[in-house]
């Protein structure tokens, strides 16, 4: 391990091979981190955060601080952070509070830059971008290959489906369906993420059928349960198409149209 001599390491912290801790960084009680990961000068790893592989830290991020929240009450809560992360500047990510899953959860591979915020509850698939100065109100779930643009903020409870990518600057106070476009304020839904399904190989018979449902669903006249019903009906029977359908289906906020 690389710790610098002005760093304060709490005794009960867990630092395994290959760590390394900067200049002014403060690592507080109950913290374990991965192998080779590394934390970037005056940056706080708070209290309860396990923090896995490989992950790169840089400067002046605050991770594990309490909620923003009024109802929190000082509960021993928690962030978990997957492999592999990258985490630009002035990131900052709240521990949870004791409310639906209790911990602030982030996957594997996800690059989060300068100033991106990451309330409590909140749950990040992998391989997901937050672009700078993203916000993310509390209890919001991103899943897998989502991009979320520069200055966008996301309403709390709000899902963010797959492989969607959302525009900066963008207000989004509804879910967004996923391998769809969604921007403005508030967010709208623009066709679907092609290029990105594209670059992802996706198979073109599945980019087809999804093309066919979300014409279905957001450009028929019908109402939306209806639209879903046909839908179901005439679209080819794919898992892109059944997990699309089914992220509509369970929307509790509503979701961007």
């Amino acid at each position: 391990m690389k710790i610098h001599p002005t760093a304060i390491i709490a005794p009960d912290a867990q630092l395994e091979e290959g760590v390394e801790i900067g200049p002014y960084s403060i690592i507080r009680a109950d913290v374990k981190i991965g192998k080779n990961t590394i934390i970037g000068p005056h940056t706080i790893i708070d209290n309860y955060t396990h923090i896995g592989e490989g992950c790169n830290i840089f400067q002046f991020c605050s991770i594990g601080a309490p909620p923003q929240d009024l109802k929190f009450g000082g509960e021993k809560t928690r962030v978990v952070i997957g492999n592999f992360n990258t985490i630009r500047e002035f990131v900052t990510i709240n521990r949870a509070t004791s409310a639906d899953i209790g911990m602030t959860i982030i996957g594997e591979n996800n690059l989060l830059m300068a100033y991106v915020h990451i309330a409590h509850n909140c749950k990040l698939d992998n391989n997901i971008v937050m672009v700078n100065a993203a916000s993310l109100a509390g209890h919001v779930h991103i899943e897998d290959h989502a991009i979320i643009g520069g200055l966008t903020g996301i309403h709390q409870f709000c899902r963010i489906g797959a492989h969607c990518i959302i525009g900066g600057a963008s207000a989004v106070s509804k879910d967004v369906p996923p391998y769809t476009i969604a921007q403005g304020n508030h967010a709208k839904l623009f066709g679907l993420n092609l290029i990105g399904l594209k670059r992802r190989n996706f198979p073109e018979k599945s980019i087809k059928a999804i093309a066919e449902a979300y014409r279905i669903i957001f450009r028929s006249s019908l109402l939306l349960d209806a639209a879903i019903k046909k839908a179901e009906a005439e679209v080819e029977d794919l898992p892109e198409v059944r997990n699309f359908i089914k992220f509509i289906k369970e929307s509790e906020r509503g979701v961007c149209r």
